[in-house]
């Protein structure tokens, strides 16, 4: 059998040369040479030929193709159904991806528990793992479930022949860059081997209506290894966040063709696996420290789901020329341009002073309703006073140090209800929740940083 000719193609502008190169000469970028499998071109006699045969699909009309309701497996997993948008699509094909060690296989070994037991055919195929490795790790997760089987394999050519012979509910490939197809040259995990790996098992999951989680390695800047189109290729992404030394662990949906890419998943790492968060807002805020400087708790919202988030600043002399600035859980450059805003039109002087950010719990906060919670926590630092415990701040800030209206603010303020929480800083432009919560928490609405760190200065 002739072997696959390969190409290699810059991934910054798409410019191929026939041998690898170190740096591209069209754009000058370096190491972004990328190997590709050369398919053989079809000719045009013979897609004429097919065309003259009817063998083409004719295109139809919207009204004339039949819509079918949309039927999905529920894994019984409170977390993972809402980032997946209700269960999983028959015939989708999800990727998942995460830190070693995050806790991608314990999840999906116990969705196969959760699946199986609803009578459906699961196969698990591993190729990090034996099959005795796989008994053992399940044997200490206390999963004894017989209805699903379970295959150590690489060899893309036998795995699939098993899914077409088994023909399963669900199958699941932990990892795809360990799969290797011997039809080509190139070694498991290149470029090519996962994209055209991948697109085999697609390939089946829509003709055949299995759905498939493919489990994907990360490279060290926190992205899925492999080629870019690879997250293109299949329906749903799904990263796995966390520190390797807490316990709690985020599951988010960067893409989901059948769902919201918005919601968040908080699981627990016990001896017996992931186990859902019921409270999170309330476990993120349990061991909350007391009469401390720089803490705040900021209210924020994932998707459909509200979650009060503590927020610890810290300001102190810096013996260097040039000041630290480190964040944790939070935007590095937002920090650095909040600190700049907060100089400017309140008049404090931090360029002698290291500043921090810790967003508690291994949370990541990515949208702007927790800015006027940064400064004020900077703020309470560098004047080493406490905020009061039970309240809420936030808003958005803005370059003439403005606050800005947040969406969802009712929702925000009814979560610290909840939890016992009586006051709340947020901007004027949101203060048309005040009539609507009643008297049970005291509001202050301001236009401007300004004005917020009057009122916390008031309170001592």
């Amino acid at each position: 059998m002739a072997k696959a000719k390969v190409e290699y193609v810059c991934s910054q502008c798409g410019h191929v040369v026939p041998k690898w190169m170190g740096r591209c000469a069209q754009c000058g970028a370096w190491n972004t040479f990328e190997e590709r499998a050369v398919m053989p071109k079809t000719s045009e006699k013979s897609a004429r030929t097919g065309r003259e045969r009817g063998t083409y699909h004719q295109p139809k009309h919207l009204s004339e193709i039949s819509s079918k309701q949309e039927y999905r497996i529920h894994t019984h997993n409170v977390e993972l159904d809402r980032v997946l948008g209700g269960g999983i699509v028959r015939g989708g094909v999800a990727l998942l991806g995460g830190d070693p060690g995050i806790g991608k296989s314990t999840l999906l070994l116990q969705m196969t528990e959760n699946v199986a037991s609803q009578h459906y055919k699961i196969l698990y195929i591993s190729g990090e793992e034996s099959e005795q490795q796989i008994k053992m790790r399940a044997e200490r997760m206390q999963i004894y479930t017989e209805s699903a089987l379970f295959l150590s394999e690489i060899n893309m050519t036998f795995i699939r022949q098993t899914i077409l012979a088994e023909k399963p509910n669900l199958v699941i490939i932990d990892s795809i860059q360990t799969m290797y197809n011997p039809e080509i040259t190139s070694a498991p995990g290149s470029v090519t081997q996962i994209r055209e790996n991948a697109n085999a098992l697609i390939q089946i999951a829509k003709k055949d209506n299995i759905s498939m989680f493919l489990v994907g390695h990360v490279t060290k800047e926190g992205n899925l290894a492999g080629p870019r189109v690879l997250e293109h290729m299949v329906d749903t992404v799904l990263y796995f966040e966390g520190e390797k030394y807490h316990a709690y662990r985020m599951l988010r949906a960067v893409k989901n063709r059948f769902g919201s890419t918005n919601e968040l998943g908080i699981f627990e790492m016990t001896d017996q696996g992931l186990l859902p968060v019921q409270n999170p807002s309330g476990t993120m805020l349990i061991s909350r420290p007391q009469n401390t400087c720089g803490s705040v708790v900021v209210p924020i919202v994932e998707g459909t789901r509200p979650l009060l988030v503590e927020l610890q600043g810290l300001v102190s002399p810096s013996d260097y020329a040039n000041p630290r600035r480190m964040a944790t859980g939070f935007d590095y450059n937002r920090m650095i341009l909040l600190i700049a805003i907060v100089e400017k039109r309140v008049g404090i002087n931090m360029k002698q002073m290291d500043a921090y950010i810790n967003i508690v719990g291994g949370i990541r906060i990515d949208e702007p309703a927790a800015d006027l919670a940064v400064c004020c926590a900077l703020y309470s630092s560098f004047c080493d006073f406490e905020i009061p415990r039970d309240m809420l701040i936030f808003g958005e800030v803005g370059l003439t140090g403005e606050v800005r209206n947040i969406q969802d603010a009712e929702k925000r303020v009814l979560e610290g209800k909840k939890l016992g929480f009586k006051q709340c800083i947020l901007p004027k432009s949101n203060e048309n929740i005040i009539k609507q919560s009643g008297k049970e928490m005291t509001f202050f609405p301001v236009d401007n940083i300004a004005q917020a760190f009057h009122i916390l200065k008031g309170k001592h």
